[in-house]
């Protein structure tokens, strides 16, 4: 998961971008970069570490030019090296050309194999090198020509923002994994086009959201104004159900579907599904209490509340100066970082049977931590409760998933899970009431076919884009795998 930004006709384009990273922080912490264009040429400043960090005011100032495009990373595809930091800046035949991308490519090792073959040489661990590779060997007549003959040979999920002197490109693969939004600033009476990962970032500028980047849709803006055009392949598409569960922020909207609206539809389904237990209906809802791990959880706990009647309160206090340990790429760091985060809130849980309300358990350190820690605030009874189905699979598609032996869901069951977390119940949310709860609180607008429309590999194991080589996936996740025909 990453954020990608870009935009075009603002004569502060640079520290444009770098507010515009601010809002999307949440979806990579490792590095942060910008590359700027004044028509001329472009120049790129990349660094380790947060947005705040990476930019001095004499870093901004040396990224001159009218349009820009930033990325946020955390790596799915090479390793947390300033190498690898995005966006890739680079020299071609065929002029200057910067790129950022969200996502993973599927089929990148052996593309690679075969560019290396033919005398490419990497500078990077990343996947989104060989999109530049096939970019500078492609006899296409014009940079866009260029660009869909690069995306004719990936597979796999990419949404993308692409720099060169003269024009801004943003490009959403056919099947529409990770989100991509375009927005609109009035500025001297002409308009200045936003490109952005999510919604949130407009809303930070002042600027109006204008809508969804299509999956398979290539937006070419230039002097002339904003062109679109669509890719030549087509697939169904398979939106990430992750992105709504967790990922994206809980104000944003994506593809027409409030994160906030779903997120507390889920929490309102999981109700229904799993039942107050004995021990609450037994001592009326005075001695229970509804609590989020946040802040990915808050929503969901909200929608569980209402639905259960029993009080909402925040009975886990987060330090916001601790980054979302789910994406950390040390270990050491997350594990360590679960007691930095979160600090249970004694006088919330004290005497209570709580129900702790969260998205999703990987591996089930942190829930186990968690679970720990309300009980030695006091708590009688800690019944946990997941906004969304098991987690099983790995997620080749832009988020680092651990492989398939390190995901807890995979091996056990779920009275083994709750065993483990050292709870007194646990429940998780079905397939089934995570796609009615998505398609619910969109108000009928995703309700056609919306158990087709979205990707559920990492609940269900069915990928819907064929690997072409099984030595791209981890040992322990070759065993059992399932591919849907996309």
């Amino acid at each position: 998961m990453c954020g990608v930004f870009g935009v075009w006709g603002h004569p502060e384009a640079a520290n444009i971008a770098y507010l515009g990273l601010h809002a999307l922080q949440h979806r990579g912490q490792e590095s942060a970069g910008i590359a700027a264009a004044d028509g001329g040429r472009i120049t790129s400043h990349r660094a380790m570490g947060l947005v705040q960090a990476a930019f001095s005011e004499k870093d901004l100032a040396g990224l001159p030019g009218t349009a820009a495009i930033g990325h946020v990373r955390y790596s799915t595809a090479g390793g947390s090296h300033l190498r690898n930091a995005q966006p890739f800046a680079v020299d071609t035949a065929a002029g200057s050309i910067a790129i950022g991308h969200n996502g993973n490519l599927t089929n990148h090792e052996k593309l690679r194999a075969e560019l290396e073959q033919q005398g490419s040489i990497y500078q990077t661990g990343s996947d989104t090198e060989t999109i530049l590779h096939l970019f500078a060997r492609s006899r296409g007549e014009s940079v866009e020509a260029r660009i869909i003959e690069a995306l004719t040979r990936v597979e796999g999920a990419y949404s993308l923002v692409l720099l060169t002197p003269r024009e801004l490109f943003a490009v959403r693969d056919p099947r529409g994994f990770r989100p991509l939004c375009i927005g609109k600033m009035r500025g001297q009476g002409e308009d200045r086009w936003l490109v952005a990962s999510e919604p949130t970032s407009f809303d930070l500028l002042g600027a109006t959201f204008v809508r969804d980047v299509e999956p398979g849709e290539l937006v070419r803006i230039d002097d002339t104004g904003l062109h679109s055009s669509m890719l030549p392949m087509r697939s169904p598409r398979k939106t990430c159900l992750f992105e709504y569960v967790y990922f994206a922020r809980p104000d944003s909207v994506l593809d027409e579907a409030s994160v906030y609206e779903v997120r507390k539809a889920l929490g309102r389904t999981l109700a229904q599904e799993h039942p107050l237990p004995a021990s609450f209906l037994a001592q009326g809802s005075a001695a229970g209490v509804v609590i989020p791990v946040p802040d990915s959880g808050v929503p969901a706990a909200i929608g569980f509340a209402e639905a259960s009647g029993l009080p909402f309160e925040m009975g886990l206090i987060r330090s916001h100066y601790v980054g979302r340990t789910f994406i950390e790429p040390q270990e050491s760091i997350r594990h360590f970082g679960v007691r930095l985060k979160l600090h249970p809130n004694r006088a919330v849980l004290e005497g209570k049977h709580v129900i702790v309300v969260d998205d999703s358990i990987v591996r089930g350190t942190t829930s186990r931590k968690i679970v720990k820690m309300i009980r030695e605030a006091g708590a009688k009874s800690v019944h946990v409760r997941i906004s969304s189905p098991p987690v099983e699979w790995p997620c080749y598609y832009g988020i680092n998933t651990p492989t398939r032996g390190e995901l807890i869901a995979a091996s056990h069951s779920e009275e083994e899970i709750s065993r483990y977390l050292e709870a007194d119940g646990l429940g998780y949310l079905s397939r089934q009431g995570l796609v009615d709860g998505v398609a619910h609180a969109t108000r009928g607008k995703l309700a056609k076919a919306p158990d087709t429309r979205f990707c559920d590999a990492c609940f269900s194991g069915d990928y819907p884009v064929p690997f072409e080589g099984e030595s791209s996936l981890p040992d322990s996740s070759r065993r059992n795998l399932r591919v849907v025909a996309g």
